[in-house]
């Protein structure tokens, strides 16, 4: 029991430094015109990202979107019976992240959960010098 504590409490600790270091380091964002960017945003209105705060994989796919200047909605799935963990469980079949949701126009979902699956959607689709390529 203390043991469980203790690592939760390394973990906690190591993942908030990340997080932290993360932010100031973090990439610049990609610009784009006015247009492209208001059609960007669109796009991703049927996204989602669950994720904890401090997991190293869901600060790689943060990183990922804030460099292709994408405003996804996060989800926090971290708390225990909260509606996001739920549905991360119900809807998505686990509880794992970092998680894409994918809404489609026939009301289906595509649920990602890798993180290196999730940076090569996201580059694949918003990454201007990967679509040019």
């Amino acid at each position: 029991m203390i043991k469980a504590l203790l690592l939760k409490i390394f973990r906690e600790g190591v993942g908030g430094l990340m997080a932290f270091v993360s932010y100031l380091t973090s990439p610049r964002k990609i610009k784009r015109d006015v247009k492209e960017q208001r059609e960007i945003n669109k796009q991703v209105e049927s996204m989602s990202m669950y994720q904890y705060f401090a997991c190293p994989f869901c600060i790689k796919t943060r990183r990922t979107v804030h460099r292709l200047n994408i405003p996804l909605e996060y989800r926090d799935a971290q708390i225990r019976g909260g509606k996001h963990r739920n549905a991360l469980e119900q809807e998505g079949g686990a509880i794992k992240v970092p998680c894409l949701r994918i809404d489609h126009d026939d009301e289906s979902s595509t649920w990602l959960y890798e993180s290196s699956e999730i940076v090569a959607y996201l580059n694949q689709q918003f990454d201007p010098a990967l679509k040019q390529g």
